[in-house]
């Protein structure tokens, strides 16, 4: 183990499968700088590697693959830089977003085991892999509304690939998902028992690997197999029409009063809609305009936006003052900076929207052929 990451392989023979284990589980193996550079610096070794057919990344413990980034590593990289440059935070987020790449563009085949808790920073990673395993036990979402920050690690990407306004309803909402909603939202594309676990790595360690063209072909069919357990009920399909007709326009401020208006029998929607009450009104001023702006952009593009706004909201208060709210001092009552959207000034929006001095750039790596 290193830096809370282990690094092995799984099989023996011409080809052997690359494992990455997240190990932090007090912190529900939420992802340091330190991870993620291990992270990418293996994953770049194992790309370029003939001997590694295919790579598996899951998390130590029964409660979590990872509930995101250190935000409070973040906030303190915020507070004691006052209006930035943040160095730890900008460039935490700079790695962790060309990790993220590296997941998007990988040519091999990556396993993600997304057990449990899949937020933030863990969810970035699942969503990128090429093979996403969800289990009857995963619990996916994007709270970052909640702490004044946005779903980033990607999040402008994938949300917007989403059916309908399912994904700008999850931003705006911070509504947890199970594995058939995930499924449903194609951010899993596998569905496997919690108990299936010690087989996949049986079979991967026994694994007859043909041709490395056949590769993602052998991992898709090993993971198409019957589930021991059945799938949770689902939430986003049912209520599809309901989350399009309050999310439907461009005008932020109506969306919000329809939905805070919103009344029915539904928890899920209710919780939903709760969500959307207590977060912060200028981060979801951002997380709507992000996500409108990023919809024809591809994906380092999205990537570089998400570091611009990342970078300019660690420079501004609102993010450690969710952070103090939900985690430091845990008293649930943030003090953010507009009581409604409409009072969120155009001229600070647009400011989160401008290239940060002294920000850092993403090192994109050379792309593959995927």
């Amino acid at each position: 183990m290193s830096g809370a990451v282990q690094v092995s392989a799984i099989g023996s023979g011409e080809y052997v499968v690359g494992h990455l284990t997240l190990d932090a589980p007090n912190t529900l193996n939420a992802l340091t700088l330190d991870m993620v550079e291990i992270m990418a610096k293996q994953l770049l070794a194992w790309r370029d590697d003939p001997t590694i057919a295919a790579v598996l990344i899951d998390g130590v413990g029964e409660k979590a693959f990872c509930a995101g980034g250190d935000v409070q590593a973040l906030r303190n990289s915020s507070i004691e830089n006052p209006g930035g440059p943040c160095e730890y935070a900008e460039t935490f987020f700079a790695r962790e977003y060309r990790m993220n790449y590296i997941l998007h563009t990988y040519p091999k085949p990556i396993i993600c085991w997304g057990h449990g808790v899949v937020m933030g920073g863990g969810l970035g990673i699942l969503a990128g892999c090429s093979h996403r395993v969800v289990s009857e036990r995963t619990r996916i979402g994007m709270p970052e509304i909640t702490i004044g920050l946005f779903p980033d690690v990607g999040g402008s990407w994938f949300l917007n690939h989403m059916p309908g306004e399912v994904g700008r309803f999850l931003a705006l909402t911070a509504a947890n998902i199970n594995a058939t909603d995930a499924l449903f939202c194609g951010l899993g594309n596998h569905f496997l028992g919690h108990d299936q676990k010690p087989w996949l790595i049986d079979e991967l360690a026994g694994m007859h690997w043909q041709a490395p063209s056949e590769h993602h072909e052998q991992v898709t069919e090993l993971l198409s197999v019957p589930a021991t357990q059945p799938k949770p009920d689902a939430q986003v399909e049912p209520t599809l029409t309901q989350v399009n007709t309050l999310m439907a326009g461009d005008d932020l401020a109506a969306i919000v009063e329809r939905t805070l208006a919103w009344e029915g029998d539904n928890p899920w929607l209710a919780k939903a809609r709760d969500g959307l009450a207590h977060g912060s009104k200028l981060a979801a001023s951002w997380i709507f305009r992000q996500l409108n702006e990023s919809r024809a952009r591809d994906l380092k593009a999205v990537f570089e936006s998400e570091l611009r706004l990342g970078a300019n909201i660690m420079r501004y208060p609102e993010f450690a003052e969710g952070v103090r709210a939900l985690l430091v001092d845990k008293d649930r009552q943030p003090k953010w900076a507009f009581n409604t959207v409409a009072d969120v000034p155009n001229t600070l929006l647009d400011s989160f929207f401008e290239e940060p001095a002294g920000a850092p750039l993403i090192d994109f790596p050379d792309e593959p052929t995927r």
